[in-house]
């Protein structure tokens, strides 16, 4: 049997260089496809979807492009991944981090053309990545003692964040929302307690941060339009057994007083789950579903504020931030967990009525209502906010910052060359790669501005032999400067994530020598 057969008809393999050819190419593409949204200067993409409806986003969140995109190369897939985990784990450097590593793999193919082993590249990129790390750490600023410092560093962080992105215009405006709503979380992570509504209308000027907690819903007819002192039972139960709920019971009645007694029953029924309720000595019910016009009246007379239908997330959320538990039975109130908050009154944003829920229980919630132009607009400034939150909640945490503009790549390529310098052997080309690779960063931003990168970046080479030197590229002005001065700044943690991910997945896919594609299965193959 010759050896060519051991695959099934359709399988295809591909071995050494066209594997390592294969995926470097696919890898590369994905990288220049986001190449473009790298940076202050950075352009959209309109994501198109070939679905029922065509939804149309438009995006230039690294994150969002690469999730959205069918790829069939395995190697781009890696850097698909990647860019995912980067979003969920800082939730920013999404292009960075697909970028570097694309130049990374770049750099390696030159290397395995001019015949040096794939591992001992890996060997020196991982001594590469290794003295990048320190040089970021010797030069971190943390100011973490100095409650003034650190807010306007904070500040200056979700400026250079959201720079990038749709929010620059008013970046001062959600800068000092996103740092307020932040702090409110007190150290943690978790975002849920910030909410965002998106209210079409008005321009993002018009978003504001409201503390509190905003259902998006209106307050039914006949209640009582604002609380004082409020408990609320958060539940997720039918209230709208009017009706014979046993399908395909037939019930055979001999007069029309029959059904009445049946409808008598139903009703009895009702009321004295609607006792139950309000045994609970509350004066807001939230439900989940559907609330019938019958206990609306019981609840309307008993002055207690029902809400039907609140959306799942918004009464996750209310429960979580009142500090109330989701309710579905109701026969012994101790166990329930109400919960408190000091008032609730109807709110009008644009043109839609809203309810807010204002003094909860967990300091820490708080909502942004976000106004603009249209849903692209809103989806796209969610977004945007999303990454300067998550950057700030983690820098929280994690204090230390690092200037930004291109800046701590220059520090981590001056380092790493200087390594290649002391480093015998083979492994020297690949450490000097890497610190090639670290450069296209700056490079890509200034070309995305249109500015000549070549010229900068030498520039800022020759500035970065001075010790202590602040310079990076800003784009605003076209020219190397300070990038204290301009208040660019970034966070150590993004920056460190984006480093050790690239290297990591560029070490991958460069580890690979052949695709094996399996034969799609046949459909008789089950019998």
């Amino acid at each position: 049997m010759p050896i060519d057969k051991i695959f099934k008809d359709d399988a295809s393999e591909e071995k050494g260089e066209r594997a390592r050819m294969a995926s470097f190419i696919g890898a590369m593409a994905v990288a220049d496809l986001v190449k473009s949204t790298l940076g202050p200067k950075g352009m959209d993409k309109i994501l198109q979807s070939t679905g029922r409806g065509h939804s149309v986003t438009v995006t230039n969140d690294g994150a969002t492009i690469l999730k959205s995109l069918h790829i069939d190369n395995p190697a781009a897939k890696v850097l698909v991944d990647i860019s995912k985990v980067q979003d969920d784990e800082v939730g920013d450097g999404t292009t960075s981090v697909v970028v570097l590593a694309g130049e990374l793999l770049r750099e390696a193919e030159k290397l395995v053309t001019s015949k040096i082993h794939p591992m001992t590249i890996i060997a020196g990129y991982r001594m590469a990545a290794e003295c990048a790390r320190d040089a970021l750490l010797k030069r971190v600023i943390d100011n973490k003692e100095n409650a003034e410092k650190f807010r306007s560093d904070l500040m200056k962080i979700a400026m250079t964040t959201l720079c990038s992105k749709i929010l620059s215009q008013d970046k001062e405006h959600f800068a000092e929302m996103a740092v307020d709503a932040v702090f409110r979380l007190k150290g943690s992570t978790n975002l849920e307690a910030i909410q965002i509504i998106k209210k079409p209308g008005g321009s993002l000027r018009d978003s504001f941060l409201d503390e509190g907690f905003i259902l998006d819903k209106k307050i039914g007819i006949g209640q009582p339009k604002r609380i004082e002192n409020a408990k609320i039972l958060v539940a997720n139960t039918a209230m709208d057994t009017d009706k014979v709920k046993i399908y395909g019971a037939r019930v055979r009645v001999d007069s029309m007083t029959k059904v009445a007694e049946i409808e008598g029953a139903e009703k009895e029924k009702m009321k004295d789950k609607v006792n139950k309720i309000l045994a609970h000595g509350i004066n807001c019910f939230v439900n989940r579903q559907l609330i019938y016009n019958f206990p609306e009246e019981l609840f309307a007379d008993a002055g207690v504020l029902a809400i039907e239908h609140a959306d799942f997330e918004g009464i996750e959320r209310l429960g979580l931030v009142t500090g109330g538990e989701i309710a579905s039975t109701f026969d012994n109130p101790e166990s329930v967990k109400l919960g408190h908050c000091k008032l609730i009154e109807e709110i009008m944003i644009g043109e839609d009525k809203l309810i807010h829920f204002s003094g909860v229980e967990m300091g820490q919630a708080c909502s942004i209502v976000l106004r603009g132009a249209s849903h692209h607009v809103l989806d796209e400034a969610e977004r945007s906010l999303h990454d300067a939150l998550c950057v700030l909640s983690q820098t929280v945490n994690d204090s230390r910052v690092l200037l930004g503009g291109g800046w701590p790549e220059m520090v981590m390529a001056k380092e790493v060359d200087e390594l290649a310098r002391k480093t015998a052997g083979k492994k020297s080309h690949a450490i000097e790669a890497f610190s090639r690779a670290l450069v296209a960063i700056p490079t890509t931003i200034a070309d995305n501005a249109g500015l000549d990168s070549a010229e900068l970046v030498a520039q800022l080479r020759a500035e970065h032999h001075n010790e202590g030197c602040n310079a990076g590229i800003d784009v605003i002005s076209g020219a190397v400067g300070d990038m204290e001065e301009r208040g660019i700044y970034e966070a150590f943690k993004v920056k460190q994530a984006v480093l050790l991910s690239a290297t990591e997945a560029a070490e991958m896919i460069l580890r690979v020598d052949e695709i094996i594609t399996c034969a799609p299965r046949r459909r008789e193959d089950r019998m």
